[in-house]
């Protein structure tokens, strides 16, 4: 009897971690669900948009400088190691403008502002949580999700893409600096090399580079992945201030996990509809 118990131990723990996560994966999409219609109804709680529009987004604009600033640089002094055995520093500005803009500008971006604003996001609801503040909003007839999610939703969709364009900027100017000041080149020949390179895989509407608009899409589902993921960490919080930490911490670690897996596969998907 006691050989059969200890035999099905593991079948249950199987068992009852997947209904767990199915559990979880339910309740994160319905918050993704009512945050998305909370986005296009009312009521709209304008005051608390702008407060975290500031917070997300303005609070972050020197992270995500010095994040860009030291990527260029990084990447421009590491590629010309190599380029210069086979005399093609010139071709610098290709490789920080395509490595920026495609990748390293939207992921770095979604990073850093997870770190510091995703972990601020689940600590913030967490404490509501655990101290009845949302138990009292559901007291006075305030929707929670409306109230606390939805504006943090909205203002990660807006923030993303504007801090990203300020990475991909800075990273240029930094790869700049070193190509002028390490390698002797020109502005000129620098700035041509980034702009062919971003132009060769087209363009959309005659104007915009595909590869402008795939760095400008990524982090629009970016900061989805950020809002939905700390608000659900937050408001699932448990355990006093001990579960704030908890909660902080594994917001930011799910969605850093989430935002590389997601980079993946909108990078193959990107590829697939345009380049390929």
């Amino acid at each position: 009897m006691i050989v059969r118990k200890a035999a099905l131990t593991p079948v249950r723990y199987a068992g009852s971690s997947l209904r767990e996560l199915a559990w979880h994966t339910q309740r994160y999409f319905t918050l993704l669900w009512r945050s998305i219609h909370g986005t296009v109804t009312r009521p709209f709680y304008g005051k608390d948009l702008a407060v975290q529009l500031d917070s997300i987004g303005v609070g972050s604009i020197g992270i995500v400088i010095l994040t860009g600033l030291f990527t260029g640089m990084v990447l421009a002094l590491q590629s010309a190691v190599e380029m210069r055995q086979f005399g093609a520093t010139i071709y610098i500005g290709r490789l920080v403008g395509a490595s920026t803009v495609r990748e390293l500008g939207p992921v770095l971006t979604a990073l850093m502002v997870t770190g510091r604003a995703g972990s601020g996001i689940a600590a913030e609801l967490g404490a509501m949580r655990v101290t009845e503040q949302i138990d009292a909003l559901n007291t006075m007839g305030v929707d929670p999700v409306r109230k606390l999610v939805v504006p943090r939703f909205v203002a990660c969709l807006i923030a993303l893409p504007l801090l990203t364009i300020i990475t991909d900027l800075v990273a240029i100017f930094g790869g700049l600096l070193i190509a002028v000041v390490k390698l002797d080149l020109t502005f000129d020949l620098y700035m041509r090399s980034v702009y062919s390179t971003l132009a060769q895989n087209g363009f959309l509407l005659r104007y915009i580079p595909i590869d402008f608009v795939s760095g400008l899409s990524k982090p629009l589902f970016f900061g989805a992945i950020i809002a939905i993921t700390s608000c659900y960490y937050g408001l699932s919080t448990r355990g006093g201030t001990e579960g704030v930490g908890r909660a902080a911490t594994g917001a930011v670690v799910t969605s850093s996990i989430f935002i590389l897996a997601t980079d993946y596969f909108l990078t193959q998907l990107i590829i697939g509809l345009f380049i390929e």
